[in-house]
């Protein structure tokens, strides 16, 4: 019988919950659920009861679930997956970053553990679709990369950026929060935007790579239009993604990526690029 991946999950928020749903009951063929731990000690607890776990599966220390993980997927925020990442590879482990943003800055270092370690970090392709072919476009040269994200503006509540700089009561149309390069747009709205981190580092880098967010009263999903202009091809992608129940500033498509990946990760056959 074929080994059993042993996959623990950092995060028991609304994205860590329904992965660590999945792996415990889609995925027990060849993949067990091995730690859960949130810094909020009591989130673990209650999901570890909700999905039928023995209470014993709540590690107490993020030490401790990455002793007991092959894979480590972090569920958590952008302000502490590098630290997770760099723990995890250090110690053996592969990653699965969820909080791309916290990745910025750490690439070269990232790539050193990964080889160094002999391990591996998986990026999920989130709440966009395109990632596959930027990346085939990217052999022949990429010219731009100009993504346009439309959001209500409630799932830009608690965001320091949008509070210093706006007012987004009562606005009854749409309104320019920002625009500039990956880099700063991730910086500034690190819970709103990680799919600007998956184009920039798939693609031309997050200080070539395009931003504009904007607040739109008028919508309920979170949109996001994506154009490439290549020496291959010209791509322009949408997707209209329903809000994660749990959480209106996720994307429910973040989610299943994750869950993709997982699947592809534990899949000896592979579609895709």
């Amino acid at each position: 019988m074929a080994k059993k991946l042993k996959i623990g999950v950092v995060g028991c928020g609304a994205i860590g919950s329904s992965l660590a749903k999945e792996i415990s009951c889609n995925m027990r063929d060849c993949a067990c659920l091995s730690a859960l731990y949130d810094i909020k000690k009591d989130r673990a607890r209650d999901l570890a009861h909700k999905i039928g776990c023995s209470p014993g599966i709540c590690a107490g220390s993020l030490r401790e679930l990455i002793k007991r993980s092959s894979l480590v997927v972090e569920a958590s925020s952008a302000m502490a997956s590098w630290d997770i990442a760099r723990k995890s590879l250090s110690s053996g482990s592969s990653i699965m970053v969820m909080s791309v943003g916290g990745m910025v800055g750490h690439w070269d270092e990232l790539y050193k553990l990964c080889l160094k370690r002999k391990s591996m970090a998986y990026f999920p392709s989130g709440a966009i679709s395109g990632v596959d072919a930027l990346k085939g476009a990217k052999a022949a040269g990429i010219r731009s990369v100009v993504l346009t994200t439309r959001k209500n503006p409630k799932a830009f509540s608690g965001v320091d950026y949008v509070k210093k700089h706006f007012d987004l009561s009562g606005i009854k149309s749409d309104k320019l929060l920002f625009k500039g390069n990956a880099a700063r747009a991730v910086k500034y709205f690190p819970q709103n935007v990680n799919v600007a981190a998956i184009l920039g580092l798939a693609g031309i880098g997050m200080y070539k790579t395009q931003v504009r967010i904007i607040a739109s009263p008028a919508v309920n999903r979170n949109i996001h239009e994506i154009e490439i202009i290549s020496d291959a091809a010209k791509i322009f992608t949408r997707t209209e993604n329903v809000l994660h129940p749990q959480n209106p500033k996720t994307s429910f498509l973040a989610v299943l990526a994750a869950i993709a990946t997982l699947r592809q990760i534990l899949n000896p056959v592979r579609i895709g690029t």
